[in-house]
């Protein structure tokens, strides 16, 4: 079983849409709100991947 949930841009960085889906993927494994985002960005400070995790001890 994974420990974290990671998404990245289908075209290298993220849309709104994917965006939201990760954090409705988030959701749905019950993962509290309140748990921090791990968040790589490309130079342009446009965000390529995300990922978060999914028990307090992978944090």
């Amino acid at each position: 079983m994974p420990t974290v949930i990671r998404a990245t841009g289908e075209a290298k960085d993220m849309t709104l849409d994917e965006l939201a889906t990760f954090v409705e993927d988030a959701r749905k494994a019950g993962v509290p709100g309140d748990r921090p985002i791990r968040a790589e960005l490309s130079y342009s400070g446009k965000i390529k991947e995300v990922e978060i995790a999914l028990s307090q001890d992978d944090s």
